[in-house]
């Protein structure tokens, strides 16, 4: 059980926000190897990209079973809603030294709160050999492309289902008061007496000076990220999933119907469904689990066709679908 005893000046600095680092890194854990039935799609797409995508860092970091993924990865956010860019400058510039204590801590584990320590793998020893500047810089670089390839085409879509939830939150708070709305979070969430109980394997009971809490559409379950390394400055971050599938439900990849894949060939017609939103054939890749030379090949049949469009930002081409492939597809 994880206790979080806040007073009534911490209860009024406790706040919500929306990080989507937190995605990624939430990924990491066992959640992202075993997500939940009801999961949607591109969270249990996620570690397949992290396996193709050659980020060794973060593989080695992911966890199969219970343990720890270093708080830097996912630092706590200082707004409501920092934007990812934001997020990965903080992740390259966090303090070596907090880097290797981090590091130090999963080695170690925290035996008096139930957290087991587990030997580094030889990529992370490597990394930590070369200064924890380094291992900062290494994970900033591998979390963009993870973002890039398994939640940037998703995006949109996740953070209007969780500013859904936190104004759904502030609504509870202005009717009913702070006590039932953290009781409205989840079943393993409990306020009484001043005191925070988060159902939990680890063993902690600390007083804190507010709570950061975080919702999220890949947790499973509520989680309690608490500092390892005991320097007291950061506060405590609750994380609660998102499970009103009303919402979530609108994130959910729209699969082809059976005439257009029989009209275009089948994986024609996925790639041709998935451009509502645009793509770039490196995203289109790694959700498909296509080689990008076979997206290329595709995208260029269905451009000269003229179903797609393709723009181009800087070094980035975006594909998107045509009013007429639109119309085609629904007609379908």
């Amino acid at each position: 059980m994880i206790e979080l005893t806040v007073d009534a000046a911490g209860l009024a600095r406790s706040r919500f926000a929306i990080s989507p680092l937190h995605e990624v890194v939430a990924t990491l854990l066992p959640w992202g190897i075993r997500p939940a039935p009801d999961v949607d799609p591109w969270v249990a797409r996620a570690r397949r990209v992290l396996r193709r995508a050659q980020l060794p860092l973060l593989s080695e970091l992911a966890l199969d079973t219970g343990g720890y993924v270093p708080d830097f990865l996912s630092p706590h956010p200082l707004q409501p809603s920092p934007s990812v860019e934001e997020e990965l400058q903080r992740v390259r510039c966090t303090p070596p030294e907090r880097v290797l204590g981090e590091l130090q801590a999963l080695r170690d584990g925290r035996p008096c709160n139930g957290l087991a320590g587990s030997e580094l793998p030889p990529g992370v020893r490597r990394a930590m050999a070369r200064g924890g500047a380094h291992v900062a810089r290494q994970a900033a670089d591998e979390m963009r492309r993870y973002w890039e390839l398994a939640f940037a085409p998703h995006w949109d879509a996740a953070k209007n289902a969780l500013d859904a939830e936190v104004d759904r939150c502030a609504g509870v708070l202005a009717r009913h008061g702070a006590a039932t709305l953290f009781n409205s979070l989840h079943p393993h969430i409990r306020w009484a007496d001043g005191t925070l109980h988060v159902e939990s394997r680890y063993q902690i009971a600390l007083p804190v000076p507010q709570v950061i809490v975080v919702p999220s559409l890949v947790a499973p379950q509520p989680a309690v990220a608490v500092d390892p390394t005991h320097d007291g400055a950061r506060p405590p971050m609750l994380v609660h999933p998102v499970r009103d599938k009303t919402i979530t439900d609108t994130i959910t990849p729209t699969a082809p119907t059976t005439q257009t894949a029989q009209l275009l060939g089948p994986t024609r017609a996925a790639l041709l469904t998935a451009l509502t939103q645009p793509a770039t054939t490196q995203q289109l890749a790694a959700r498909h689990y296509l080689s990008p030379a076979t997206v290329s090949y595709h995208l260029g049949v269905l451009h000269r066709a003229g179903l797609i469009t393709r723009t181009r930002t800087g070094r980035t081409v975006l594909y998107r679908q045509t009013p007429h492939a639109t119309r085609l597809t629904r007609s379908q």
